[in-house]
């Protein structure tokens, strides 16, 4: 598989998980809208702040993924995708196999 195509499957994954994240978040949202529960002092689970907080946390991670990916895309693009942003010197394709987002190599980053 070309590093073309392992970046646009890893954006498509990303892109698929971030809707599904962010369906989950207005779920929860639109759920305890009109809602008066006090889950601040149910003894039986996580509070609605807390997943919400969780829910929010995963969606800032895959946004950064998204940007990284498509940060990568655009050096291929731009031809300096497996050149490292720092030295300049070329990031070994082991790296990049393992990590193609990887926009430094493993001494600069």
């Amino acid at each position: 598989m070309s590093d073309a195509e392992r970046l646009r499957e890893a954006r498509a994954v990303v892109v698929r998980r971030l809707a599904a994240l962010r369906g989950d978040f207005s779920g929860m949202v639109e759920a305890s809208r009109d809602s008066n529960a006090d889950d601040e002092h149910d003894p039986e689970g996580h509070t609605i702040a807390f997943e919400r907080s969780q829910l929010d946390t995963l969606i800032r991670q895959a946004e950064t993924r998204l940007a990284e990916v498509d940060a990568a895309l655009a050096r291929l693009a731009d031809g300096s995708y497996g050149t490292c942003v720092v030295c300049g010197r070329p990031i070994p394709p082991e790296r990049l196999a393992a990590r193609p987002t990887a926009a430094a190599c493993v001494g600069c980053s």
